[in-house]
């Protein structure tokens, strides 16, 4: 029973408790001139490829040809001479473009659904054979479960893929056989899904034997870039789908990964060294609460993720550019170069 004469306060009696202050932490206003300036600069170096591509498609050559005798690999001069040029470029580009644009958007829109601060998407402008070194989003604050990254890391390569499978249907269809070809140009490997997409449009010959047209250039571009996302390691696409469902196994899968790229490099694609060394340096993965658990339907799209990997994976890039393949030449080349040097020191000691 109560006891109304006692001297201790009752509830309604007691001082409120101090609460802890709340920090309200606002976004930085965006620089969107910055991303707007990238943006139509990744275009214009994309078109000036793409106007390359074009024009060895015309003459029914390949379109990534570094013959000799060939357009240099960044044709500004050729551009600039001919200004209308650039329009020719207008299919690779739109086409590359809306791929790796859909890819980041799908990070993008996943991360505001989650109030997860992100970037918008970063193009990166490169006078290389693609115009390009791709694209990308920051994300700035923690990712409040693994639901939710799982979700971000995946709606990237499947936004990104679907218009890629549609790009390369379309280029397929209009690209035509090689007039010749030669053992200096660069020779493409293609990844299981130009086979799948080869065999249902009827190409009556080896892929290999095509002038690809530009829109299926880009969407090549775009199954590898896609392939590269989804390595299971990292901070990749991949690395998040791998950590969203087993954080405990992202270190050991991250490993492996990264071991796997020892061979790949070796009888492959010299290219995979660079990555097993950037997943290496990135495979610490930041944290997010380990609860609630993935499952139910995200299960199910992991699975699509790795037949997404599948599809799209080309183990060789680029035919005759494995290590063993490289390493010999690069051997010889610094030999000659340095028996070069020791005779222009010799030449000149002998004048003194």
């Amino acid at each position: 029973m109560s006891d109304p004469t006692s001297t201790f306060p009752t509830t309604l009696e007691r001082e409120p408790q101090p609460q802890p202050p709340v920090w309200v932490v606002r976004p930085p206003r965006q620089r969107w001139w910055v991303y707007f300036l990238f943006l139509v600069l990744t275009l214009c170096s994309t078109m000036i490829v793409g106007a390359r591509m074009e024009f060895y498609f015309q003459q029914h050559l390949s379109v990534f040809s570094l013959s000799d005798d060939s357009l240099p690999l960044f044709p500004v001069a050729w551009i600039a001479q001919h200004p209308a040029n650039l329009l020719m470029g207008l299919s690779f580009s739109l086409t590359l473009m809306f791929i790796l644009f859909a890819h980041e958007m799908g990070h993008y829109l996943y991360a505001r659904h989650y109030r997860v601060y992100a970037t918008p998407p970063f193009f990166l402008p490169f006078p290389s054979l693609i115009g390009t070194l791709g694209a990308f989003i920051r994300i700035k604050s923690p990712i409040p479960s693994r639901a939710a990254l799982f979700d971000i890391g995946i709606a990237g390569p499947i936004a990104g893929f679907i218009p890629a499978c549609a790009a390369l249907v379309v280029g397929l269809s209009l690209s035509h056989p090689l007039a010749h070809s030669s053992a200096s140009e660069l020779q493409l490997g293609f990844p299981l899904a130009f086979y799948v997409a080869g065999n249902l449009l009827h190409i009556g010959v080896p892929l290999s034997g095509l002038s690809l047209h530009p829109i299926a250039a880009a969407a090549w571009v775009g199954m590898f870039a896609t392939s590269l996302n989804l390595l299971p390691g990292g901070q990749l696409d991949g690395g998040h789908i791998i950590f969203s469902l087993t954080p405990r196994l992202h270190k050991w899968i991250s490993l492996l990964t990264v071991v796997a790229m020892v061979p790949l490099g070796k009888y492959m694609w010299t290219g995979w060294f660079l990555w097993a060394v950037l997943l290496a340096m990135t495979a610490r993965h930041p944290r997010v609460p380990r609860y609630p658990d993935v499952a139910g339907r995200r299960v199910t799209l992991a699975f699509g993720a790795a037949l997404m990997l599948i599809l799209s994976f080309t183990p060789a890039p680029f035919t005759h550019s494995s290590g063993r393949e490289v390493w010999p030449q690069m051997r010889d080349g610094s030999r000659q170069t340095l028996h070069d040097l020791g005779d222009e020191v010799r030449h000149l000691l002998n004048r003194k």
